[in-house]
């Protein structure tokens, strides 16, 4: 059950990007905002499965990729994690997610790193970047501080 906060907080966002609110939308998007790292369309599943049908879950994070509420992370593993977009730099209109994701190797979760400066890449002639992810890999604030 959210809290009244948590539930104020997360139904201003799904109003702000023209979202109806469901109960699978405002679930969903309180994990997200209560974890600080990337989650696994897997990890999502076995938290809300049991409530709501994969097909719903689905389409959930597709509308929230569609309008700008979260975004795919590409880590080491292959499988896409989703994490939630600042709101600084993601909209219905513009998406732009091209900052670096940190991959811990003690507790695994991968976060985004927003503040973090990625280096001009000088491309061959002729092609022309879309899209930036850089991954970098070693131990978080949390674990190298054990």
């Amino acid at each position: 059950m959210l809290s009244k906060i948590m539930k104020d907080y997360v139904a201003d966002i799904l109003t702000k990007h023209h979202l109806r609110q469901t109960d699978c939308r405002l679930e969903t998007l309180s994990i997200f905002i209560s974890k600080n790292f990337a989650i696994s369309h897997n990890d999502l599943e076995e938290i809300l499965v049991p409530t709501f049908d994969r097909v719903t879950l689905y389409r959930t994070l597709k509308t929230f990729l569609e309008k700008g509420i979260i975004h795919k992370v590409l880590d080491d593993e292959g499988t896409p994690k989703y994490a939630l977009c600042s709101p600084h730099h993601c909209s219905t209109q513009e998406h732009h997610h091209n900052h670096v994701h940190f991959k811990c190797y003690d507790c695994g979760k991968t976060q985004c790193l927003d503040n973090t400066i990625i280096p001009t890449i000088l491309l061959p002639q002729g092609f022309i970047a879309k899209e930036f992810n850089l991954l970098i890999q070693g131990s978080c604030n949390l674990c190298s501080q054990k």
